[in-house]
């Protein structure tokens, strides 16, 4: 199944190479990518997939809603993963 996905922040830096490989010039922040998964996937395999750790991950939102690891994409689903973000 196809699902689009958009990381924000800091999280385009920790996409392993061989990731990158696949998908030339597409991963920059805030740009959806569109991402094969087998179907019944859920976001922490859309994670590994990704190679992005949970600490890394603060937040990620399933069509505008916020979800947990264990959520089960659907195909066209719209993912945006967010880091922590620090501030004062």
């Amino acid at each position: 199944m196809q699902i689009s996905v958009k990381l924000f922040a800091t999280l385009v830096q920790e996409i392993p190479e061989s990731l990158l490989a696949h998908h030339p010039g597409e991963f920059r922040a805030g740009r959806p990518i569109t991402i094969e998964l087998p179907e019944g996937s859920s976001v922490a395999d859309l994670l590994d997939h990704l190679a992005l750790s949970a600490e890394k991950v603060k937040v990620v939102f399933v069509n505008g809603r916020k979800r947990e690891l264990d959520y089960a994409l659907q195909p066209g689903d719209e993912v945006g993963v967010f880091p922590p973000i620090g501030g004062g």
